[in-house]
């Protein structure tokens, strides 16, 4: 799989100065939790799983999450996972027609992990891991504990992901320490754990808030000094930090139909750039946006996405612009390690070769996963290439 793969390569060659990588679910973790990109949620109770996967992987997602848990009622739990079973056989039978996004399901109890691997049988080869719910350290080591049984147990590769959302995040007081705690705990079963995910819906439930649809995650200022924190104790490019995925956006009243004439009036032709960033505002999609590029910008990659009109967005926003990538590989050449300050090759800058060392490595990482744009791209070209016919 690839990013933008469901594209033609023609296209792809008039976007790309440098196109996606392929990867797969053995790649490397490092690959992987870089290019997870808009991770979609689904309900596991979905009658036609295996065929919405299948549909969604036509589109350019390339994660996935199948839950178990807060998008189900309890009384589902058992035909959830019932027909995860029959969805993940359905989906085995089809291997060769196409390769399924990296897929994760969402649990409740760790219980549930040793046993769904179990019942999934020889189809547990389309199962790249678990996300694990509420995830402090207490209570999420017994997760982390029955994956690496299940690991064992099939012989397959299976990476954690745990969300972290709860109320001891957000309250001061408790903060530091839950923090310290989950550190300890994701810290042991570092190779296993791929990237840590943000529950801000769950954050903001704790204060009875709801953020509007032209509000970011960052304008709640309560839920942004909790970002801030994550990153500030978990997100560390020293070595000892994890990739942070950015919270979800729960506003999906704009249906791909709705600005999908916009975009086909071809901007590549046009001009319609400014047109077509005005449909995009008019019809909600700005504050999604504005978020993405905060999430950039406070140092999370990838997002939680529950709509499939988020995908592209993310994914087009992820694509590193050349003149990032120019300056990246400036800092980056062996003849600049010992330091310096560079004019960048665009003129409009300075390079700072050992503090933007780690700005670059992670850059070069985004545009393995995602490329990097011709000089004559941005945002909306990709956008508009994305959308299916």
């Amino acid at each position: 799989m690839r990013h933008f793969g469901h594209i033609a390569p023609e296209v792809r060659q008039r976007l790309f100065h440098q196109e996606p990588c392929e990867f797969s679910a053995d790649s490397p973790a490092r690959l992987l939790a870089a290019a997870l990109g808009a991770t979609l949620y689904s309900p596991a109770t979905r009658p036609r799983l295996a065929d919405d996967i299948v549909k969604q992987t036509g589109r350019g997602v390339v994660s996935m999450v199948l839950c178990l848990e807060d998008s189900i009622g309890d009384e589902d739990v058992a035909e959830g996972e019932e027909n995860l079973v029959r969805q993940f056989a359905d989906l085995a039978g089809r291997q060769g027609a196409v390769e399924p996004p990296l897929l994760f399901i969402r649990v409740r109890t760790p219980e549930q992990i040793p046993d769904l691997v179990r019942r999934l049988g020889p189809a547990v080869r389309l199962l790249s891991g678990f996300v694990l719910p509420k995830f402090t350290e207490e209570p999420g080591m017994p997760f982390l504990e029955a994956l690496a049984s299940a690991e064992a147990q099939s012989g397959r590769r299976l990476f954690a992901m745990p969300v972290l959302e709860s109320p001891e995040l957000m309250y001061r007081e408790s903060r530091v320490e839950t923090l310290e705690g989950i550190s300890r705990a994701v810290d042991k079963y570092r190779e296993r754990v791929l990237a840590l995910r943000l529950g801000v819906t769950d954050f903001c439930s704790s204060y009875g808030l709801r953020r509007a649809p032209d509000m970011t995650a960052y304008d709640v200022q309560i839920v942004a000094s909790v970002i801030a924190d994550v990153v500030n104790m978990l997100g560390r490019a020293d070595g000892t930090g994890f990739t942070v995925t950015g919270p979800v956006w729960e506003y999906f009243r704009v249906q791909e139909r709705m600005f999908k004439p916009q975009l086909r009036r071809s901007p590549f032709l046009e001009g319609q750039a400014e047109e077509l960033r005005e449909a995009l505002i008019e019809h909600s999609m700005d504050g999604l946006l504005r978020e993405i590029t905060l999430d950039h910008a406070n140092g999370l990659l990838g997002k939680t996405c529950i709509h499939p009109s988020h995908v592209l967005p993310v994914h087009a926003l992820s694509v590193v612009s050349h003149e990032e990538f120019s300056d990246a590989q400036d800092i980056l050449r062996p003849e600049r390690c010992g330091g310096g300050v560079l004019r960048s090759q665009y003129t409009n800058k300075m390079n700072e070769v050992k503090p933007h060392r780690a700005w670059a490595e992670r850059t070069l990482l985004r545009a393995e996963s995602f490329g990097v744009a011709n000089e004559d791209i941005g945002f909306v070209e990709l956008l508009a290439a994305g959308i299916p016919a």
